[in-house]
C-alpha cells in the first residue's frame, strides 16, 4: 500500500488530494482539499492547500511515500515529482469515469481535447488557442460585467429560451459583443446560453478533430461544474447527430491532482521494485 499526494496548481485554483494505492492499481480517496487562487501566490498556496489535506486525511507528510505536481507546479521545492498535467487529467478522468475514452478538460486560459485507452494513457489531443473566448478566464468576465457570480452561470444560462452566440473567438472582440448584448436588453440568460453555445461549437471541433464521433467524454477542469456548458455540449452534440455522451463528475475539478497522485504512486512501487531486485541480485 502507497500513500501518495497529488498538487494540481492552475491558474484559477489550486487543488490538492491525498490518495491510498494498492499494488494492483486499486486507489481510495482520504482527502482533498481546493483553493481559489484570486490574485494569491500559487506556490504558497499549494504549501497550504498539501498541509491542509494531510489534515483532514489524519497523516503527516513523514507517511506519504510520493507528493507528485501538475499544472504550473513544477518549481515547488517540498514535491517528490512532476506530471505533465496533460498525463494527470487523463488518469484522473479514468479514476472518475473508467467508461471515459476522451477528455475535455476546460480551464481558466484554455480548453483542451484529450482521447485516452481504458488505462488513462493519452492517444492523442487538440487545444484552443490562448486568445480564444472559451475559457473560464471570460466567463468570469462577463458574470462581472453582468453583476452574477461565477456560481450563478450554469443555471441561469440553463434558463436561456432565445439564446445569442458571441460571434468572435477573440475573448476582448466577444466581450464587445456581450456589452452591445447588453445595451440591446438580452437578457442574461441568453446571453449566457449563447456564450455557452459558442464555446461549445469551438470545442466540439477539438473532439471531432481527434475523431471523437462516439462514446463517453469526461469534462474535467474548473468549468466541469459549470452545468449550463456541459447542457449546451450535449445540445450541439444532438444537433450534430452525434452519439457522444459528455458528462461532468463532482469531483472533476480535482482530475489533475489525481491523476498526479496516482502516477506518482504507481512510480514509486515500481522503483521501489527496481530497486528490490537490484539488491536481490
Amino acid at each position: 500500500m502507497t500513500l501518495a499526494a497529488g498538487i494540481d496548481v492552475g491558474t484559477g485554483a489550486v487543488k490538492a488530494v491525498a490518495f491510498e494505492v494498492t499494488e494492483d492499481g486499486e486507489a481510495k480517496w482520504l482527502s482533498r482539499h481546493i483553493e481559489k487562487v484570486r490574485r494569491r501566490d500559487p506556490l504558497k498556496l499549494a504549501r497550504e492547500s498539501l498541509d491542509a489535506c494531510l489534515s483532514d486525511a489524519g497523516v503527516s507528510e513523514d507517511d506519504i511515500a510520493y507528493i507528485a505536481t501538475t499544472g504550473e507546479a513544477e518549481s515547488l521545492t517540498f514535491s517528490t515529482g512532476h506530471f505533465y498535467s496533460m498525463t494527470t487529467h487523463a488518469r484522473g478522468a479514468i479514476h472518475l469515469e473508467p467508461e471515459a475514452r476522451a477528455v475535455l478538460d476546460i480551464g481558466a486560459l484554455h480548453g483542451r481535447a484529450i482521447t485516452i485507452d481504458e488505462r488513462g494513457k493519452v492517444q492523442d489531443y487538440r487545444m484552443t488557442s490562448q486568445c480564444a473566448s472559451g475559457s473560464g478566464q471570460f466567463l468570469e468576465n462577463i458574470a462581472r460585467y453582468l453583476g452574477i457570480t461565477q456560481e450563478e452561470i450554469g443555471e441561469l444560462s440553463k434558463e436561456g429560451d432565445d439564446p445569442e452566440k458571441v460571434s468572435s473567438i477573440c475573448a476582448v472582440l466577444a466581450e464587445t459583443d456581450v456589452i452591445n448584448m447588453v445595451s440591446r436588453q438580452i437578457t442574461a440568460p441568453n446571453i449566457l446560453k449563447g456564450i455557452h453555445l459558442s464555446m461549445a461549437t469551438r470545442l466540439l471541433k477539438l473532439l471531432r478533430s481527434i475523431r471523437v464521433m462516439d462514446g463517453r467524454v469526461l469534462v474535467t477542469g474548473g468549468l466541469a461544474m459549470d452545468a449550463g456548458l456541459v447542457a449546451a455540449l450535449n445540445e450541439s452534440m444532438a444537433d450534430q447527430k452525434l452519439s457522444v455522451d459528455i458528462v461532468s463528475h463532482p469531483d472533476s475539478i480535482y482530475a489533475g491532482a489525481i491523476g498526479a497522485a496516482i502516477w506518482g504512486a504507481f512510480r514509486h512501487q515500481k522503483l521501489a521494485r527496481i530497486g528490490g531486485l537490484a539488491q536481490a541480485s
